[in-house]
């Protein structure tokens, strides 16, 4: 009986030990995770407020999504990754930059897989123009890499920053997309162009550069003209959503 007693007691111990253990392991993990959302947190550095690390129609991207709607979350994702310098020219030319490149990349999905001649013709018409505004935009922000500050990125308040991120805000919530690829691209498209459109005049009012002056008012132009014949095609072919 002593012996048996003596057993029962040794197993009742380590069993509490482990459980002692697994409930220490639990927390550290628990903690572990919360460090790390907090780090990750606090040190992105974006302006105020563009926060759209949960994207897409229903505020991510599933399996079953429209490759329109991966490429314009995945561009979304990169021009949130990338850290303003505290220049509005600096900071425009980075943040179009991308925004042209997931522009492309659309066209070239369309081009891929659209069936519509008009919807066609546009995708290669904006890749060509994106290509070229491309090249400008890289040159531009090699060259304003050392330009002083002149706005505050993590102020909400700060004339620049509301317009940037009203830019980016035109981009959300996406649509939800369809069977048709050609209606995909159309709707992805129209709201994309309303962000350049709104992001290059935050660049006209606030910018200082002539030539990234010059080139927002084109990009304004364009693609002003590009969101109307979209908006006209939308609503000829209704059938399709």
């Amino acid at each position: 009986m002593k012996k048996s007693a003596f057993f029962l007691a040794a197993l009742c111990s380590g069993s509490l030990l482990v459980a002692s253990c697994n409930s220490d392991k639990a927390a550290d993990s628990t903690a572990t995770t919360t460090e790390t959302t907090t780090a990750e947190g606090t040190a992105s550095g974006d302006m105020a407020g563009m926060d759209h690390s949960a994207m897409g129609h229903d505020g991510a991207t599933a399996a079953g999504d429209s490759p329109q709607l991966v490429a314009m979350n995945e561009m979304m994702q990169k021009m949130h990754a990338s850290k303003p310098k505290g220049n509005t020219d600096h900071d425009f030319a980075h943040h179009m930059l991308e925004h042209h490149k997931g522009a492309v990349v659309m066209a070239d999905i369309q081009l891929r897989d659209g069936k519509d001649a008009t919807m066609r013709q546009m995708a290669e018409k904006i890749k060509a123009d994106q290509q070229k505004e491309i090249a400008e935009l890289e040159a531009a922000a090699t060259r304003l890499d050392n330009a002083p500050t002149n706005y505050k990125p993590n102020d909400p308040t700060d004339p620049f920053t509301s317009k940037m991120k009203a830019s980016m805000d035109a981009m959300m919530p996406m649509p939800k997309t369809v069977a048709d690829p050609d209606m995909n691209f159309n709707m992805l498209m129209t709201m994309h162009h309303q962000s350049a459109v709104d992001m290059a005049k935050a660049e006209l009012a606030h910018g200082k550069d002539t030539k990234l002056k010059q080139m927002a008012q084109q990009i304004i132009d364009a693609q002003e003209k590009e969101i109307a014949a979209f908006k006209d095609w939308h609503n000829k072919n209704a059938d399709k959503m």
